[in-house]
């Protein structure tokens, strides 16, 4: 192999309407991976699921309502990567190490930036409903 060509994984083989399907039952195995092993994850969806609910009720424009549901999905997503992050750093090694620290503190505060916005987000939107 020159030093221009790269490796190819095993994983990449798939293309086209294959490559589509197979991605799709890979998104289903990682979130049933989610629900079966991440407390947090389980945590944050039972607070999204009655969020987007209340969000669709409530008597804002539907630019609002996508936003409200955005914030609450933007929180699920950055917590999927996190826990992908952690699950590769427990892969590399279960030996403490600051840069193993640093990978999962660096997820964790993603996820909690992810969080207030979505409080702000809401707020915002709220706000004017309460305050008259």
């Amino acid at each position: 192999m020159s030093d221009t060509e790269q490796p190819v994984s095993q994983f990449k083989s798939k293309s086209g309407l294959r490559r589509v399907f197979a991605a799709f039952f890979y998104s289903l195995d990682g979130f049933r991976a989610a629900w079966r092993h991440e407390h947090a994850f389980r945590q944050e969806l039972m607070i999204a699921v009655p969020g987007i609910i209340v969000a669709l009720l409530l008597p804002v424009s539907r630019l609002e309502k996508l936003v409200l549901i955005a914030s609450l999905v933007l929180v699920l997503i950055v917590e999927l990567l996190n826990s992908a992050i952690e699950a590769v750093v427990d892969r590399v090694s279960l030996d403490r190490h600051s840069l193993s620290k640093n990978a999962k503190d660096l997820g964790s505060a993603a996820v909690m930036l992810s969080f207030v916005l979505a409080l702000g987000t809401w707020g915002v939107v709220l706000y004017p409903m309460f305050a008259s």
